[in-house]
């Protein structure tokens, strides 16, 4: 059995709020769908500026829900399973 990333009552808070964001959400699915993702291949580069995606990864990053390892100029995202499902397990015994 898998032991769960503890989550204290301000990370939760923090991530609740992150993903409220819908364009966070999407950019979160984006990382979640592969194991590492460069930074550079979210799609919402095409719709937003550099600056407001940033923005949103910081969002991701202080929340605990992604990784960034930093490769020279690019960044590869990578997503913390554990932190998302023990998000979802504290939701559900609500």
């Amino acid at each position: 059995m898998k032991v769960r990333h503890q989550l204290d009552e301000a990370q939760f808070q923090s991530i609740g709020r992150a993903v409220s964001d819908p364009r966070r959400f999407a950019i979160l699915e984006q990382i979640a769908a592969s194991d590492s993702l460069p930074c550079s291949a979210l799609q919402e580069h095409e719709v937003i500026s550099p600056a407001t995606v940033s923005h949103h990864l910081k969002e991701l990053c202080e929340a605990g829900l992604i990784h960034m390892e930093r490769c020279g100029r690019t960044a590869n995202l990578s997503f913390c399973r554990d932190v998302w499902q023990s998000y979802c397990s504290r939701l559900a015994s609500l």
